[in-house]
């Protein structure tokens, strides 16, 4: 007969429930994993940001989903926002350049001033506040809602272009597809 042990280990971010034995027998494992249902913006899920300093490391493949704002920021930088990780399972990367109260109502709008950034992960919003410089998207899907981009908005293909959805946006600046 097969005689299982069961272990149940839970960690701060998710629950993982192992049954080994042993027999003659083939040995099965399974593995059922608990979700455990975080605020996106808790834990390794985000980055906040300061000061300058802090976007390099944010916007890379190794900051979090959502970069928080705490406050206008300028850099000389030319940026990337790299795909990254994920929020709930899914590609996602926004630049969150505002706070919000417990219910989700917009106190204030913050500035990302920068010579540019380029978008390389689907999914990217730029929400509420501006982006004062040129935005090169290589990516599907990008989103300005409620955002302003004060200048240019430059598609690297037609695709990038139509699968954006910026109707709740604004672009100071020529939208087009880079020739």
């Amino acid at each position: 007969m097969l005689k299982w042990n069961k272990l149940l280990l839970l960690t701060a971010s998710m629950g993982l429930l192992a049954a080994c034995g042993t027999d003659d027998a083939e040995e099965e494992v399974t593995d059922d994993t608990e979700e455990v249902t975080e605020d996106a913006t808790t834990g390794a899920t985000k980055s906040e940001i300061a000061s300058a300093d802090d976007l390099e490391e944010a916007v890379s493949a190794n900051g979090g989903w959502i970069v928080i704002f705490e406050g206008d920021v300028e850099t000389d930088q030319e940026l990337v926002f790299e795909e990254g990780p994920t929020n709930g399972g899914e590609i996602e990367r926004k630049l969150a350049l505002y706070t919000q109260d417990a219910d989700r109502n917009v106190l204030d709008q913050f500035t990302l001033t920068a010579a540019s950034i380029t978008v390389q992960s689907e999914n990217t919003r730029i929400q509420n506040g501006t982006f004062a410089g040129d935005v090169y998207v290589e990516a599907n899907n990008f989103q300005l809602p409620g955002g302003t981009i004060d200048g240019d908005l430059i598609f690297a293909s037609e695709e990038y272009q139509e699968s954006a959805q910026l109707e709740e946006g604004e672009v100071t600046g020529e939208t087009r597809v880079e020739e």
